[in-house]
């Protein structure tokens, strides 16, 4: 058979062969798709995950409480969690380890109305603060107080459940711990009564990363979570670059979230993204760590940082 034949042939059956399925990974999400998950959605409608070889399949939660468990129990390859949690996680024996980071400021915040009693946290001596969570909220907020020579007793502290905007338009309380600064503060612009916020970061607490990607310890060598944080990087960049061009992506994938308030959030969680989701500050996690012991959120010495926060290789 002439080269020239066997040349063709070969062509035709390399040009006829069916591709290689793109590998799957089952992503699950902290909460129901918003903003804060920009970097994933844009990574998907973008082809980004596409180019890794990447099925990825987005799944938010009916518990917000499961998705570490579900990965511990090898019953999903990637939950999106926050890094507060992860010391809880770890202290309960959870097999998880962070490999990558998706919001790299907190969000959480202290905030009030703008035209109410507080216009300081000294101000909030004697009045009623509104939270949705215990423990982690009360410990920022206890170190928020402590710099201005306060404690927990000075202020009452009133649980509204996740209610923090109404609770606080209704004058039900003076202000709200928990509330994130790129949701709340536009819920109540909105509503036409502006917010005052008071940062966690600036007032005694560590910075920490808000959400971050965690994976189960055992399976940090799966060649497809170094390929996911190529795709969220490139995605990243590419909406930090293109911020416009990106809202209407993402607005046009999940028209559910096509309004005011979430076009606005959008706008405010730009900046917060993890731009190099891999990388690791190791000394910023282990400063976060003894913040969380001191509070007593953490009962015990936790082990080794590099056995539940990598940057992979």
């Amino acid at each position: 058979m002439p080269a020239r034949l066997i040349s063709a042939l070969a062509a035709l059956l390399l040009w006829s062969a069916p591709a290689a399925a793109a590998d799957r990974l089952t992503l699950l999400l902290d909460w129901f798709v918003n903003p804060d998950h920009a970097p994933i959605v844009i990574a998907k409608e973008k082809g980004y995950f596409a180019e890794e070889n990447l099925d990825v399949e987005i799944i938010p939660p009916a518990d917000p409480s499961a998705p570490p468990r579900l990965v511990a129990a090898g019953e999903g390859d990637i939950a999106v969690s926050y890094q507060p949690n992860l010391y809880l996680q770890v202290e309960e024996g959870l097999p998880l380890a962070r490999f990558g980071t998706l919001v790299a400021t907190p969000l959480n915040s202290l905030v009030a109305l703008k035209d109410g009693p507080v216009k300081s946290l000294a101000d909030l001596k004697g009045k009623t603060v509104g939270f949705s969570v215990g423990g982690f909220e009360d410990a920022l907020l206890k170190m928020m107080l402590a710099g201005e020579g306060m404690t927990l007793d000075d202020v009452k502290l009133v649980n509204v459940n996740f209610a923090l905007s109404p609770a606080l338009l209704a004058g039900r309380v003076d202000a709200v711990i928990g509330a994130f600064r790129n949701f709340e503060l536009n819920q109540l612009d909105i509503e036409g009564k502006p917010g005052l916020a008071f940062y966690p970061e600036e007032n005694g607490v560590p910075p920490y990363d808000e959400l971050i990607y965690v994976a189960h310890r055992d399976r940090l060598d799966d060649d497809r979570l170094p390929r996911f944080l190529v795709a969220v990087e490139k995605a990243t960049l590419w909406l930090t670059n293109h911020p416009e061009e990106a809202l209407e992506v993402f607005v046009k994938s999940h028209p559910d979230l096509d309004d005011d308030l979430n076009r606005r959030a959008f706008v405010d969680t730009l900046p917060r993204f993890a731009k190099s989701p891999a990388a690791l500050d190791a000394a910023r996690y282990r400063r976060f760590a003894d913040f969380m012991k001191e509070q007593g959120l953490v009962k015990n010495e936790l082990p080794e940082l590099s056995t539940y926060a990598r940057a992979l290789d």
